[in-house]
């Protein structure tokens, strides 16, 4: 049978590498066509990787974890016979299928991985668990960092930091994670793992404290204790250390400055309550304020081009089209922001229905990756969680940012030809982080100015056209 390679996918024309999240099968078992293997993830979002053939894994070649370029095999598959059978074969017995003697063997942690020339000639066999020796620095030693979940646990069983050190972790970096303690404890109960060698003395129960410098004076060890009792460490998950490093890159890129203003948004409010009921009845979704937002800022973006652009070294790219980033909030809290494709070309409903499908496939993890490149302006709001204004951080490697406020009721003074009142009306801050090396400040303030204007400007008796309103009406 001949052997089909699977590689790591094209996701988008800037992306070219990719994180391994999870493999769903491994070295042995069977895949149709089109089933998936495994998950990957880039900067922005997830992926599935399904297979390209029908048979059987015969290698698996990165572990989870593992960043992979564009093209890299991933796996290599034995194709199935298609003049047979396409069933997966029927294993002798229920026990999960060994990779093939003298090419694969698995680790702690159940990742296979080549076997070393030297042992290539022996049959895999099953190993009982016993204590990994402390020769990995990185994952043991007084370096090694345990939560205070295990200490506890470690605490309360009478186990010695050294005997702890002896754990095998498969958390991150080889962290002992809960389910690695208890296994420990199981196996020790059960007379599985030996007692620790004569030469490992008996230690007092470990302290839930963090590791300390030698050298550290004894009052701060002691603080640190009693501090140390009262947190929860919580790792960063994936896309936060994205988001980090993403908004730390971007400060180190560009000099920032935000300016503010404040748009009276009376108009807006009110026409999208005349038609917001109807809007949803006819084209089936909400129209919310981000499309109309979007609209406008468009139109003042064609008078200020410069706002529209990237630096690449010494060169301003100045861009003809309008791609409308939008920063969405996850269940998780996380942020990522997806992207309007030539909003200019757009009506107020297709933009209402580009918005509303790529926030709700943010929200569903379906964004595609080609869904969240090729930005040249982004909009955030920061009013949907009640913030007046914020400063937002510039998405690299565009050179502004808008963030829209709460919209609140306010009495504000209103100024006619007749005299000034007092009024109650819609108002909202706006504020504009921009690269300062070529927006200067009274261009970033008058484009802010303009938006604001286009925004208080919006015709309270605007018609709009709805495609399929004809069927809805009797």
């Amino acid at each position: 049978m001949a052997l089909a390679d699977l590689v790591m996918p094209k996701m988008g024309e800037s992306i070219m590498e990719a994180t391994i999240l999870r493999w769903h099968k491994k070295a042995g078992d069977f895949v149709q066509q089109d089933e998936t293997i495994l998950d990957i993830a880039t900067d922005k979002v997830d992926s599935e990787v399904p297979s390209t053939v029908s048979g059987i894994i015969k290698e698996i070649l990165y572990n989870v974890n593992d960043v992979v370029p564009v093209g890299a095999i991933l796996a290599k598959i034995e194709v199935a016979d298609t003049a047979g059978n396409s069933e997966p074969p029927k294993p002798e017995s229920p026990a999960a299928p060994k990779p093939e003697t003298g090419t694969m063997q698995v680790t702690a942690n159940g990742i296979y991985k080549p076997l070393e020339p030297a042992i290539q000639q022996e049959e895999a066999i099953t190993v009982p668990y016993t204590p990994a020796l402390a020769t990995n620095t990185a994952t043991t030693g007084n370096n090694r960092f345990y939560s205070p979940l295990v200490l506890n646990i470690a605490n309360s069983e009478g186990i010695s930091m050294a005997e702890l050190e002896n754990i095998p972790g498969t958390g991150a970096e080889g962290r002992v994670s809960k389910k690695d303690i208890l296994q420990y404890l199981a196996d020790k109960k059960s007379g599985k793992i030996a007692t620790p060698p004569p030469s490992v003395a008996p230690a007092a129960p470990v302290p839930v404290k963090t590791i300390v410098q030698e050298n550290a004076p004894a009052p701060v060890q002691a603080s640190v204790e009693i501090t140390q009792q009262n947190v929860e460490i919580i790792e960063m998950d994936r896309m936060r250390k994205l988001i980090a490093k993403h908004m730390v890159d971007s400060k180190h890129i560009s000099p920032h400055v935000t300016s503010f203003t404040e748009a009276d948004v009376t108009n807006m409010v009110l026409w999208r309550n005349k038609i917001k009921d109807n809007f949803e009845k006819v084209e089936g979704t909400k129209i919310t304020f981000t499309p109309m937002f979007i609209e406008c800022i468009v139109k003042v973006l064609k008078r200020f081009p410069i706002i529209n652009s990237s630096v690449e070294g010494d060169r301003i790219i100045i861009k003809k089209y309008f791609n409308i980033g939008m920063a969405t909030a996850l269940p998780n809290g996380n942020l990522i922001v997806p992207v309007i494709k030539n909003a200019e070309n757009l009506s107020l409903v297709s933009l209402t229905k580009a918005v509303n499908n790529l926030a709700d496939n943010a929200r569903n993890n379906k964004l595609k990756p080609d869904d969240t490149q090729g930005g040249t302006f982004t909009l955030t709001n920061v009013g949907t969680f009640g913030s007046l204004m914020g400063t937002p951080i510039i998405s690299q490697p565009q050179v502004a940012i808008l963030a829209v406020g709460a919209i609140k009721k306010r009495p504000v003074v209103i100024e006619t030809e007749k005299g000034d009142y007092i009024g109650i009306r819609h108002m909202m801050y706006l504020s504009m982080s921009y690269d300062h090396r070529i927006i200067d400040g009274s261009i970033g303030a008058s484009f802010l100015h303009e938006v604001a204007k286009e925004f208080e400007a919006w015709d309270v008796n605007r018609e709009l056209k709805l495609v399929v309103q004809e069927h809805y009406i009797d």
